[in-house]
């Protein structure tokens, strides 16, 4: 990894995380690592925690090289974990996948829609 460019920076105080436009670039590698642009942006601006950094969106250069994306960095991780998106934070391996497909879960659902009290809980 040779640079991380941070384009545009904004903070958001309501949801105490900072949001950048990054981009990596890197000559050796066609695609630039996830792991290591997190790790570049969490040394630039002193953070303390590297799960507190999630990196989304990323397109490479047509040619490789250069890599660019979004970058939103929490205060704390109770915050990342409040606010960020169910499936960011399974990416991460802050959640768990729920289990079953979403055919089954859809299906339980509409099951329970249909009963009341004691039958409902006994569904699951």
């Amino acid at each position: 990894m040779e640079a991380v460019v941070s384009t545009q920076s904004t903070w958001k105080q309501w949801y105490q995380r900072r949001v950048h436009g990054s981009s990596g670039i890197n000559a050796e590698y066609m695609g630039v690592s996830k792991n290591d642009l997190a790790s570049k942006i969490g040394g630039m601006y002193d953070v303390k925690d590297a799960k507190t950094v999630f990196l989304f969106g990323f397109r490479t250069q047509f040619g490789g090289g250069s890599s660019r994306g979004f970058c939103l960095i929490y205060d704390t991780l109770e915050y990342a974990k409040k606010f960020e998106p169910q499936y960011r934070l399974v990416r991460a391996g802050l959640a768990e996948k729920p289990s079953g497909s979403c055919k089954q879960r859809k299906e339980l659902k509409n099951r329970k829609l249909k009963k009341r009290g004691k039958e409902k809980t006994k569904l699951g």
